[in-house]
Order: structure tokens, then sequence, then C-alpha cells
């Protein structure tokens, strides 16, 4: 069974606003992609269920959204009799952990046959591995486990399932909705659980997005309002898949679009430009850059210009979210 994937616009008010001021013909949101992965059931390491090909689907992705169930309803089946999220989170975790301890055990081997020259770096890497196979045998996943700068760096060349960031979505009934944490006792179980691990729990209804999305956007905005949902699930999720990967959006005005990329915190000018096209980065001069809030409270980009508030920032520069971007280059 092949995953479903899902490719949303990541909602971002400030397009709106942009759009207001330079009236393009065209805008257009920043993106993220969503994989739809069949459940995974107990002895999936070993080849049970989807095994190897759900595993292998996780392999690619940045982050696991792990969605949950924290709601009774005898009309929806469950691989088990009752409603347990913790034993659910469990079960996914170890078959990733079981599932690292296989990919570990080659590389230890060649890791020890490396470390017999005594180069320091064998060396390093063996006793390594060798930690992180102790704590994997304890049942702590990758991402719960500390290293040094250096150490990430050898870790992340294994690409190991159980190092994948966490995001848990308890799915309730929708009459639980808006309640208070402390009031739903799956879900409060569910965090107590997250909260170790210091992964961050959100509560959705499934049902309740099913039928958001079903609306218009105007119906869809009543909607909610009577729900007293501010934003939908999927807004939430985007958010907070935002957070745990440590990206922020920069803006372009350039017409006929207006248009929102995505990058990782920390991206420098040079390498932000290569997202809009290679060429970009190659022949990269300077950035123009003026903040979002900025060129908004003056009102257009020529006014701006005028005051002296667009900068020029050279390949050092450092983008920040909300940063509206014009790339000098020269090819």
């Amino acid at each position: 069974m092949q995953p479903n994937i899902a490719t949303v616009p990541v909602p971002d008010r400030r397009l709106e606003e942009l759009a207001r001021i330079v009236n393009p013909e065209k805008v257009i949101p920043s993106t993220i992609e969503f994989v739809d992965i069949a459940g995974l059931v107990k002895g999936a390491s070993k080849g049970e269920g989807l095994g190897n090909r759900f595993l292998s689907h996780i392999r690619e992705v940045d982050a696991i959204i792990h969605v949950v169930r924290c709601f009774k309803d005898e009309n929806v089946s469950h691989v088990y009799s009752d409603i347990d999220p913790v034993r659910d989170v469990e079960v996914v975790n170890l078959e990733l952990i079981l599932a690292d301890l296989e990919s570990l055990e080659k590389r230890i081997d060649k890791a020890h046959r490396m470390a017999k020259s005594g180069e320091k770096k064998y060396v390093t890497e063996y006793e390594l591995l060798r930690r992180v196979k102790e704590e994997l045998l304890k049942g702590i996943p990758l991402r719960n486990m500390e290293f040094s700068g250096e150490e990430r760096i050898i870790i992340g060349e294994l690409f190991l399932l159980s190092g994948k960031p966490v995001i848990y979505a308890a799915n309730v009934d929708e009459t639980d909705l808006g309640k208070n944490i402390e009031d739903l006792t799956d879900v409060k179980k569910l965090w107590q659980y997250a909260s170790k691990e210091k992964s961050e729990v959100m509560i959705v209804s499934a049902k309740i997005e099913e039928e958001i999305m079903q609306l218009d956007p105007r119906e869809r905005e009543l909607f909610m309002k009577e729900l007293g949902i501010p934003l939908s699930g999927m807004d939430r999720l985007i958010k907070a898949c935002y957070r745990l990967l440590g990206l922020v959006s920069f803006l372009t005005i350039k017409l006929p679009e207006v248009r929102a990329w995505t990058i990782k915190k920390g991206t420098r000018a040079p390498e932000a430009a290569g997202k809009i096209h290679t060429d970009f980065q190659k022949g990269f001069i300077c950035v123009e850059v003026i903040d979002y809030n900025t060129l908004v409270d003056v009102g257009s980009y020529t006014a701006a210009k005028e005051k002296g508030l667009v900068r020029r920032e050279g390949k050092d520069y450092i983008m920040k979210d909300g940063d509206v971007a014009l790339f000098k280059f020269n090819v």
C-alpha cells in the first residue's frame, strides 16, 4: 500500500496584506507535504503488517505526526479491544527502535573493524555507536539521547528512525474539542508520556477536520467560530511542524506575484536565493531586504526605499522570518 501524499498551503496572513499593497496577479503561499502512512502494527520491524514498506516511508520524512486514538466508538475499529494511547505510542516507538538496532548492528561491525587501526575518529565512532545501542536496548529512542555537535554529525549519517522528531496528535471525539486536558483522561496520559521526551501534543478531531475541509472558506470560518476553534487542526499542525523543524518564511513581491518561501532558521541569503532559482545563488550579489511589519506600516516598497528603510545585505546575512526580499544576482 502506497502512502497518500498531500501538498498543503501554509497559512500566512502576511501574503494577503502584501497583495493589498502591490496588487499582484498571483499570490503563492509556501507549501508543506504531508505523507499519510497506514498504521504500524507490532512486529513491523520483522515484516508484520506493512513491515519494511512502512519503515521505508518513515525513513523519508523529516518529522513524524503520530495520530493517536483518544476516543471510544464501537463503530470505528481498532487493532486492540480497548483505548490506550500510551500503549499505541509505545508500539510504534518500539518498532522504530528495533529497526534502528538492526541497522546499527551492521554499522557497529564496520566501525569495530576500522577502530582496530587505532585512528581516533574510528575509535570515537565505535564507542558512540555502542553507547547508542545500549540506550536503544533500554527502550530509549534516539531523539531522547544527548549528543555533542560532533556526535550529532556522525549520528545524522545513520538516518535512524527513532531520531525523527515527533508531534503527537490526540484524535478526540468531536464533543471533547475545547475541553481542558485535565478533563480528558486518555489525552492526559498521552501528554504525561510526551512531556518526558519533550514532544508536543495537539488535540484534534479527525471527524471535525473532515467536515471543515468540505466547506468553502466563508462557511469554514463561520463553522469554526461556532465551535470556538480559531485555527483548524491542519493549520495548527503546520505551525507545530514549523516550530519542530526550525522553519521560517521569507516573502517576495516581485511582480506579477507575491510569494512565500520556506527555509531553515539560520539560512544565509545566498542559500535562500537558491530556493527561488539556482542562478540566484550562483551569481548572488546582495539582497535588498525590509521587515514585513515595517513595509506594511510605510504602505509601499517605493516609499520604504525613499525613506532608507530597505537595507542591502551581503552573503553573510542570515534571513529572518518575515523578511521581504529582493535578490540581486549576475550570472
